[in-house]
């Protein structure tokens, strides 16, 4: 089983993919070996996570032809300037053995950043072939507006924390306003709906698991991308499966009135998120 694709004016991606945050090592490397013999197609990654050698071990272990594969990882916010940006994205493209990403984020914004400098050496980035597509992660409403207004970088992608918990309608709308794919880290809001009444009982009416329907719940939404987490076969193949299961009316009206103001992701660089 393969995910669905979105194709956006920018950008053709896989609508589930596997994050690696927190995988490490050989266990990294088993999880997008398997991932990819599972059918998955979109695997992310980035240079804070600390295993792109592990994830570039697995791609190579596949078999599969480079350019079947979707590939994202990002660059640091402390390495935003335009030259420590361009270093960062080589040395991750080391580090995975792979000439090019299909996606590089700025994976968080930094305070007091030079917005224009940094989207610049993002977009040359594109321009040399080191990335297919270019984009950022982290950023609330109006510096993703601004970003956008500035026309600097050709801006594909926004990744931020979404969830049955979390839904974040002013960039949802920024996204579907300027053709973005919104990707959705953290989208089974750290495996929390599993203790979730309501989603258990969507989950026991569709024979599925709360996972899934936490997952079919996000790609019911316009240009939305989740890349869920998962070192265990049996749960990648829990998440492939959510891509073919559809939500009915019902289902949708209980889980749009569960909150959706609980943000899990919030370390002391963050931006101030209503800015």
């Amino acid at each position: 089983m393969k995910a669905p694709i979105l194709e956006t004016p920018r950008l053709r991606i896989p609508r589930l993919g596997l994050g690696t945050w927190a995988l490490r090592g050989a266990e990294a490397q088993r999880a997008v070996e398997g991932a990819l013999g599972l059918g998955y197609r979109h695997i992310d990654t980035a240079a804070m996570y600390g295993n792109e050698e592990a994830v570039g071990a697995g791609l190579a272990a596949s078999g599969l032809k480079r350019e079947d594969i979707f590939l994202t990882t990002k660059v640091w916010w402390t390495d935003l300037a335009p030259d420590a940006l361009r270093a960062s994205a080589e040395a991750s493209l080391k580090r995975l053995a792979t000439p090019y990403a299909d996606l590089v984020l700025i994976h968080w914004p930094a305070k007091g950043m030079d917005l224009a400098a940094s989207l610049g050496a993002l977009q040359r980035l594109k321009a040399d072939g080191l990335a297919r597509a270019v984009g950022v992660s982290n950023f609330p409403p109006g510096l993703l507006r601004r970003a956008l207004g500035l026309g600097i970088a050709e801006i594909a992608a926004l990744q931020v924390e979404c969830h049955v918990y979390l839904w974040q309608e002013p960039l949802a709308a920024l996204c579907r306003e300027h053709g973005l794919a919104l990707t959705a880290y953290s989208p089974v809001a750290k495996a929390s709906v599993n203790d979730d009444p309501v989603m258990r009982a969507i989950a026991a009416k569709h024979g599925g698991s709360p996972v899934q329907v936490a997952l079919a719940w996000l790609l019911a939404q316009e240009n939305l991308v989740a890349i869920p987490k998962s070192g265990r076969m049996e749960g990648q193949r829990d998440n492939l499966a959510a891509c073919s299961l559809t939500l009915d009316a019902a289902d949708m009206a209980a889980i749009a009135a569960l909150p959706k103001d609980r943000r899990l992701v919030n370390p002391e660089f963050a931006p101030d998120w209503a800015a």
